[in-house]
């Protein structure tokens, strides 16, 4: 299941029916049928479409050049009417308006089937050899604190996204970091925590009402390279701080646990496309 939601990944633009997928899954189409809608949920059709959404909401996010018919058509739809239907039925906005001002609440609540499918996997067990130790220089960052409910948090993002672009501080040139201050499901919603930083040494104006300056700490850190869920970095912690620490006789710094993500920037880049290093902070 993990090689054909890989093979989905990768082939978007392609032929993804249930004979091609299943050749992959090497099942016959009907017993891959019942397995896949077993383990996710969801239909293949159902996922396959779920997919190519988010893949042509993330293009009208990131004011990708091509046109709305052009977007529709990647997306496997025949005719832009159809597309914008089930683009507004999914997010309560038709693709212009979302590409002018993207709303990321109903958004999150859309792909909820889609990560949860994804979540189903079969847990990836880690061990002590996927974990190294570093020595981290100081990174001066800009920084974006999220505060409140994590259902709330693409609306920060997006204004996260909107400031780096005016500052020409793109994924590719300008590293991004999430520093985690709280749980990532707290038992009261209200007091989730986390900071979107990008690093950069630049003057941030003093009456900029979103962003302030601010320094990762260097010095030395478990690192740990996440590939496959980026967006759920909870298990990858959880190792850490239950069993790595543990056994490794190492003591943990007075820094929270953040991570840089590499290749792109939720939500701008396709799933397969994004790998994150989590780090421990160590004294």
């Amino acid at each position: 299941m993990q090689r054909v939601l890989d093979h989905i990944d990768r082939h978007l633009d392609g032929d993804l029916d249930l004979d091609t997928v299943s050749r992959v899954a090497a099942f016959s189409k009907f017993h891959f049928h019942r397995q896949f809608t077993a383990t996710f949920g969801l239909s293949l059709h159902r996922y396959v479409q779920l997919a190519r959404l988010k893949r042509a909401s993330h293009q009208l996010a990131t004011r990708d050049a091509r046109s709305v018919t052009d977007i529709a058509m990647d997306a496997g739809y025949d005719a832009p009417d159809a597309f914008a239907r089930a683009f507004r039925q999914r997010f309560g906005q038709s693709p212009s308006s979302f590409r002018k001002s993207p709303d990321w609440a109903p958004w999150l609540a859309a792909f909820g089937p889609l990560d949860n499918a994804r979540s189903k996997l079969m847990q990836i067990t880690y061990t002590p050899d996927d974990v190294t130790i570093q020595e981290m220089p100081p990174t001066p960052v800009a920084i974006l604190e999220h505060r409140g409910d994590r259902a709330t948090l693409g609306a920060t993002i997006e204004r996260f996204i909107a400031w780096r672009k005016s500052m020409g501080l793109s994924p590719e040139n300008s590293a991004t970091f999430n520093i985690f201050r709280s749980e990532r499901t707290p038992a009261n919603p209200a007091d989730y925590s986390m900071d979107l930083c990008v690093g950069t040494d630049r003057p941030i104006d003093p009456d900029d009402a979103d962003m302030k300056p601010g320094v990762i700490p260097g010095g030395r850190c478990a690192v740990l390279r996440v590939v496959h869920d980026t967006h759920n970095l909870e298990p990858a912690a959880l190792y850490l701080y239950r069993d790595w620490l543990p056994a490794s006789g190492e003591e943990a710094r007075d820094f929270p646990l953040y991570c840089r993500r590499r290749l792109g920037f939720f939500p701008g880049a396709e799933v397969h496309e994004v790998t994150v290093e989590l780090f421990l902070p160590l004294k």
